[in-house]
């Protein structure tokens, strides 16, 4: 799903400030443009670029300034920017899997108030409600995030050098679902 809707702003002039003047100028129309994508992934864990659709997405959309929001509809898939280097792709993998762990519904405590070192209550049986048994994933999406804002200057989305859009697959092969929106005139 695509759209692209445009609203008129009225602003008001309190004093004639500069900044006031720019903003006058700049905002006399809002456009909107929202895009859902919709997805499979193929391995448990993936990191994919998605530097190159966002870039197209924007170009599209003739706003020349404003934001790019980009979420990831699931609590088990991230986004963040990074470089896109092999190396260093495989060393956020090993970071994430230190950080978190891997889970182990055997090892956890059912006291229900205390965890071992290595399991989760998400995992367990007695204490939880999913089958899946990833708390890894959902404890790796939330160290990398759901969600990113990106500035839109000149027709261009704002990157780093080496900056890329990076998502993290962190519990596949699943269905997936990202919605974009750019704001801006």
């Amino acid at each position: 799903m695509e759209t692209l809707s445009s609203i008129k702003l009225a602003v008001e002039k309190t004093n004639g400030s500069r900044a006031e003047k720019e903003e006058v100028r700049k905002s006399s129309e809002v456009k909107f443009l929202t895009k859902v994508f919709n997805f499979a992934t193929e391995k448990h864990f993936e990191l994919n670029n998605i530097t190159a659709e966002l870039l197209a997405l924007v170009r599209r959309s003739g706003i020349q300034d404003g934001i790019l929001n980009v979420s990831s509809l699931h609590t088990t898939m991230a986004l963040f920017i990074n470089e896109y280097q092999n190396a260093l792709l495989d060393d956020i993998k090993s970071f994430l899997e230190k950080l978190v762990g891997q889970t182990d519904a055997n090892h956890h405590q059912c006291n229900h108030t205390a965890v071992s070192e290595k399991g989760y209550k998400h995992n367990c049986a007695h204490c939880s409600d999913c089958d899946r048994q990833n708390t890894d994933a959902h404890l790796g999406a939330t160290v990398l995030g759901h969600n990113l804002c990106l500035q839109i200057a000149n027709g261009q989305l704002i990157l780093g050098q080496w900056q890329s859009i990076i998502l993290a697959e962190l519990d596949g092969p699943r269905k997936r679902t990202l919605i974009t929106q750019i704001i801006g005139s």
